[in-house]
């Protein structure tokens, strides 16, 4: 996907998400995690690949559980400047709502293969649409694949975490790893809906 899609569904005049521009990292790949509040909260997955970000809407969130599959769904490229944005995307503009960083760090390739070999296996994996790698965040580390779903929608994929040192067995719930201060969840609080008197 280019960056024209991206482009495309934005007005640049009223939202400060930064504008669709090819630009790579000096060192190693970054990916980041951002956590949405549109009109469903969900967790946006993002990995540098060839100057932008590959981009899957995962509504449950990331798991360190291997027994999890969570759906994670291709949406269209982001730019590289993507990784640092946080903020409010302004009422009646496309994703409108609060965007904060979940998580943020470097990635490689499953091998830990220098950059450009990286890149390569990365490209291949996206193509074959089993794309596996490891990730060096704060919250998420070790290694994990993005499998894409045959015979269902072309950007039905699954994000899996492979079996290792980072791995837990016990349920895993990104929300339960989410500041209790963030942005989103003050917003949550200060728009909670009154629960319902039961009528006797």
């Amino acid at each position: 996907m280019a960056l024209t899609l991206y482009n495309k569904k934005r007005n640049f005049k009223e939202t400060s998400e930064p504008t669709g521009k090819v630009k790579k990292s000096v060192s190693n790949l970054s990916f980041v995690i951002q956590r949405h509040k549109a009109s469903r909260l969900h967790y946006d997955f993002r990995l540098e690949l060839d100057g932008v970000l590959k981009s899957w809407a995962v509504p449950k969130g990331p798991s360190l559980n291997p027994k999890d599959k969570r759906l994670a769904m291709m949406v269209e490229d982001h730019p590289y400047d993507y990784k640092d944005f946080a903020g409010e995307i302004p009422e009646g503009n496309y994703g409108a709502g609060i965007v904060e960083i979940w998580d943020e760090g470097t990635y490689n390739d499953i091998d830990n293969s220098p950059k450009a070999v990286a890149e390569k296996k990365l490209r291949a994996g996206l193509k074959a649409g089993d794309l596996k790698f490891q990730l060096f965040g704060k919250k998420l580390k070790g290694e994990f694949a993005l499998v894409k779903l045959k015979g269902k929608e072309d950007n039905s994929w699954l994000l899996i975490k492979h079996r290792d040192d980072y791995a837990v067995d016990t349920e895993y719930n990104s929300e339960a790893q989410t500041k209790k201060n963030s942005p989103i969840n003050k917003w949550l609080e200060e728009n909670k809906k009154p629960a319902k008197k039961k009528s006797s």
